[in-house]
């Protein structure tokens, strides 16, 4: 009827054909299609054909069945883009919205609840380098097992360069995880961090960091001349707690779907596939081109990433650390170190070695008993 109204109008010349197409919402061509139609057919010629009609790109019901059944049978509790991972991965075609809409439709997710109000998020750094994050958190990674995930990833594209799973955080698993970067990157610019005990030294939980009392891990950062940064909230950690949520979301079923519940399995698991897949997925490219790392070019990266306390060597050459008797070998540089101030170094292995000045007097296993292997000199 709106178009018998508008085309009498035209027809008496009351309207021209911009106008008439105007005022139908329609381009003029279109006006000008309608116009014939409905000339031979009548009011019948303006009926759209296509209603009713399926869709030619509509996807077969077996297929929407298959990919629902795949998802209910091995991917349940599964977030949807951690799923479309997987369904890509069998070089499907359908798109992400395809997937989401369908598993919604047959009620096997639900729906996302709406977003808070809108938040100004702190720019990402230009280069990568310049600033990474380190965090752990604690979750059932495994079946029924508890442990911290160490996590150290670049601020500028969001890419994860270690992360490995340990019984609990500690001064160690940090300094694993920031040698584990400088050996394959090097030297970055600082460190972001939460105010853990061993990160920060704090007057009362929840304070101000002593920035005059440092940590062994801060001593270790500040001798490779890497700035540590405190964070005073999660939301400014919001990069790394964003990270761990996916992490949470997703490491744990890749780690049942594959049966893997040996610590030591999963850690293979995430270096070698599951960090190279996460990476891909979620790196987003530096705003500008280079990078910050500067290459490491010493020999004793663990003499500087590990723990080092001063002890007196007692009058029988032996130094006590942690309950554990250290006996200092005869040499040929001095009769004896009665007295002398050593430096006992403990690595993230666990090991010992005692040095006087740069020099290492005597490595140490685990039990405190010396292992024969050539001394080096210290940073």
């Amino acid at each position: 009827m709106r178009f018998e109204e508008v085309y009498d109008r035209w027809t008496e010349h009351r309207l021209t054909q911009p106008e008439a197409a105007d005022l139908l919402s329609v381009s003029e061509r279109q006006f000008r299609r309608q116009c014939r139609r409905y000339e031979n057919d009548g009011v019948d010629g303006l009926i759209d054909l296509r209603l009713g009609q399926v869709s030619a790109r509509r996807a077969p019901v077996d297929e929407v069945l298959r990919l629902v059944n795949q998802y209910r049978d091995r991917y349940s509790g599964w977030t949807v883009k951690h799923f479309y991972s997987k369904y890509r991965e069998q070089k499907q075609a359908r798109s992400y919205n395809f997937v989401r809409l369908a598993l919604q439709q047959a009620g096997v997710v639900a729906k996302a609840k709406r977003r808070g109000a809108h938040r100004r998020k702190r720019e990402r750094k230009p280069l990568i380098g310049m600033m990474l994050h380190q965090d752990g958190s604690r979750h059932e990674w495994l079946p029924a097992q508890q442990h911290d995930l160490i996590v150290t990833l670049d601020d500028a594209t969001g890419a994860i360069y270690s992360a490995f799973l340990v019984d609990e955080e500690d001064t160690m698993s940090s300094f694993a995880g920031v040698a584990e970067v400088i050996l394959e990157f090097g030297l970055f610019n600082s460190l972001y961090t939460d105010r853990g005990s061993h990160y920060w030294h704090t007057a009362k939980a929840g304070g101000k960091v002593d920035p005059d009392n440092p940590t062994q891990f801060r001593r270790a950062l500040n001798q490779l001349g890497i700035e540590m940064i405190p964070a005073y909230s999660p939301e400014a950690r919001g990069r790394s707690e964003r990270a761990f949520g996916t992490l949470q979301a997703r490491l744990p079923k890749e780690l049942a779907d594959v049966g893997i519940t040996e610590v030591a399995k999963a850690n293979r698991f995430l270096k070698r596939r599951f960090l190279p897949a996460y990476n891909r997925e979620f790196m987003v490219p530096a705003t500008e081109t280079g990078s910050a790392f500067v290459p490491w070019i010493g020999a004793n990266l663990h003499d500087v990433l590990c723990l080092k306390e001063e002890r007196v060597v007692r009058a029988d050459n032996c130094v006590v650390y942690q309950n554990k008797l250290l006996q200092i070998p005869a040499d040929r540089h001095r009769c004896h170190y009665v007295k002398a101030k050593v430096r006992v170094h403990e690595y993230p292995d666990h090991h010992l070695a005692v040095f006087h000045g740069p020099r290492c007097l005597a490595q140490y296993d685990t039990h405190g008993k010396e292992r024969k292997i050539k001394t080096k000199a210290a940073a």
